[in-house]
């Protein structure tokens, strides 16, 4: 896989997951107490999160490499 195939993948995940996010935002007013139904609401806002974090991690990452090869192959 490309390093360009591979970034194209990382932000059609990333635009899902977002979009995905801002549905389970709707009405999240955090955990309420001894509620079952708010806490796996709000663990799966904080694993949507930490997914969304990664992602954009690892696309810095692919982006920084590719500019490192880019500026290799030119200079």
């Amino acid at each position: 896989m490309t390093s360009k195939s591979k970034l194209t993948e990382l932000l059609t995940k990333k635009a899902k997951a977002e979009e995905r996010l801002k549905r389970l935002m709707i009405g999240y007013r955090g955990v309420v107490h001894e509620s079952a139904a708010s806490e796996l609401r709000h663990s799966e806002v904080k694993v949507m999160e930490n997914y969304l974090e990664s992602l954009n991690r690892e696309i810095a990452d692919l982006q920084v490499k590719t500019r490192k090869r880019a500026r290799s192959l030119t200079g």
